[in-house]
């Protein structure tokens, strides 16, 4: 289980300046989980052994398949609580960002254990026009293990009324949950930018490459 939470800590901006692909509607949560799910795992599918002679082709999936629909800057500001208030407009940026690329490089290493499992979606239902919040499950199915189950967290834009997810639950474990509990004594002691900075710094490394900031 904790190796799953570390491989998939997410959840998760720069969707404010990436728009919603065409193909995929946003208007329902359930629609757009189905639809963002079945398409990134035929892509796999379907261009397997290329994905697995040369594994750094899955950044292109997760940035063109995952990210556009990922509410980045709601997630950064979640996991940074009640400093997201206190910070400026320039440490809530700059800790957008390194949680963008923190996301990227988390939903990459998912991708990596990816061998031809099967994948089961919550059934595609109609939505009250008053829910905010709403959870799709996705379980990955397994001939050799159990299979593990994600709940998708989307929120409804007041504005523009798509769906964003902002939040991944891994077998009922919240990740901004999981991520905020260990990085707010180092994000008080530090500050926000010196956090954001590590996190860049640990992303350029190959060594550490999706592992947590050191010193959690």
């Amino acid at each position: 289980m904790k190796k799953w939470l570390n491989l998939c800590i997410p959840t998760i901006g720069l969707i404010m300046s990436s728009p919603m692909f065409a193909d995929v509607d946003s208007s329902n949560p359930y629609i757009l989980v189905n639809s963002v799910a079945q398409n990134t795992f035929s892509r796999l599918k379907d261009n397997k052994d290329r994905y697995q002679a040369n594994s750094d082709l899955l950044y292109v999936v997760v940035e063109e398949e995952l990210m556009p629909y990922i509410n980045v800057r709601y997630a950064a500001m979640k996991v940074l609580a009640s400093q997201a208030r206190e910070a400026t407009k320039e440490e809530r940026d700059l800790f957008t960002e390194a949680f963008y690329g923190y996301m990227v490089e988390s939903y990459v290493h998912i991708l990596r254990g990816y061998t031809d499992q099967e994948l089961k979606v919550e059934p595609i239902k109609a939505v009250d026009l008053k829910q905010r919040i709403v959870s799709v499950r996705v379980e990955i199915m397994d001939s050799v293990r159990p299979p593990i189950r994600f709940d998708f967290i989307l929120r409804r834009n007041g504005k523009t009324h798509h769906w964003q997810v902002f939040d991944l639950q891994i077998e009922g474990v919240s990740i901004l949950d999981v991520k905020a509990g260990e990085w707010s004594a180092k994000l008080r002691k530090n500050g926000i930018k010196a956090v954001a900075k590590e996190l860049e710094l640990r992303l350029k490394s190959p060594n550490n490459k999706g592992n947590k900031v050191e010193g959690e």
